[in-house]
């Protein structure tokens, strides 16, 4: 898939998500009202929906269409927003600048953030749990596996190792097995849940074992470009503030292989994510094109 065809595919699953999230969201009117306005704002404030994207790159991979998978990338989207969310809290990351604008806890205060964060995490279950377009089957299914990529064996325990590991020397092991928890896991489980969408439980077990070892390679890959986006990128463009994990002595891939060895790592993970879909066809074109957006992107 060329460039302009993937910036197609992004865009287009953007405006899928952007309208599903900001259809079934509460409403800002809708009591209690200062709640539901964070979390629209915590949700609706901009965001590459890169996850969002390959559940649906996924999904038209196993033969299905973007459509299929909606409701599956929004709930996974929410988790995403969650966790944002809380990891921008003064007892976190203590971030005052996420995509462009100030954090929600800045924007309304700490108690109405975690709050919110709470509310759009449940509300993703809710909406897998109750999608009537799937089996029963399937949608306990896609709660399961989003639920363990999002706890502590996932995204959660990822952040906990994180924040343990400020000013501490992590070996290249260590830090991957932190980013495997704390990006990798939810990446892996839109792959995951891409293909149930269209497959269901148990369905194209040899392409979801190829799937799962491309969504782990884009998923280290996303963390070790987001490594050098803190060192290069500009504020203005990713969206927050550049130098903020050298500011704070957090271990990243630079900072243990240096910035040649983190691109030399960058280009092996790319690889990697080819490898796994050769044998995949056309359809697969979004995810080839999605792993070359990732190791590429300025934002």
């Amino acid at each position: 898939m060329h460039q302009a065809s993937t910036d197609d595919f992004l865009a287009t699953c953007a405006t899928l998500t952007d309208e599903c999230l900001a259809r079934r969201l509460p409403g800002e009117t809708t009591e209690p009202t200062r709640l539901h306005a964070a979390m629209r704002y915590s949700v609706l404030g901009g965001g590459k929906r890169i996850r969002p994207a390959l559940v649906m790159a996924t999904a038209t991979a196993v033969g299905g269409q973007p459509e299929q998978a909606l409701v599956a990338a929004c709930a996974v989207e929410l988790v995403h927003a969650y966790s944002l969310i809380h990891d921008d809290l003064p007892a976190m990351d203590d971030d005052e600048l996420r995509r462009g604008r100030p954090t929600t806890h800045i924007q309304y205060d700490e108690a109405t953030a975690i709050l919110a964060g709470d509310a759009l995490q449940a509300l993703a279950f809710e909406w897998l749990a109750t999608e009537p377009a799937l089996t029963a089957d399937t949608r306990l299914a896609m709660v399961r596996r989003l639920a363990l990529a999002s706890g502590s064996a996932g995204m959660v325990g990822g952040q906990a190792i994180d924040l343990g590991a400020v000013g501490q020397k992590l070996s290249v092991e260590q830090l991957e097995q932190m980013h495997r928890r704390k990006t990798g896991a939810l990446i892996e489980a839109s792959v995951h849940l891409g293909v149930l969408s269209v497959l269901g439980e148990g369905g194209g077990q040899q392409q979801q074992e190829q799937l799962a070892s491309y969504a782990r390679a884009i998923g280290l890959a996303f963390q070790v470009q987001d490594d050098l986006l803190d060192i290069e990128g500009d504020t203005s463009v990713i969206g927050k503030p550049q130098g903020s994990d050298q500011a704070r002595r957090k271990p990243t891939y630079p900072a243990l292989m240096g910035v040649d060895g983190a691109r030399d790592y960058l280009a092996t993970l790319l690889l990697q994510c080819q490898q796994s879909l050769a044998d995949f066809g056309p359809q697969a074109g979004a995810l080839r094109g999605m792993a070359e957006f990732v190791v590429s992107r300025r934002y």
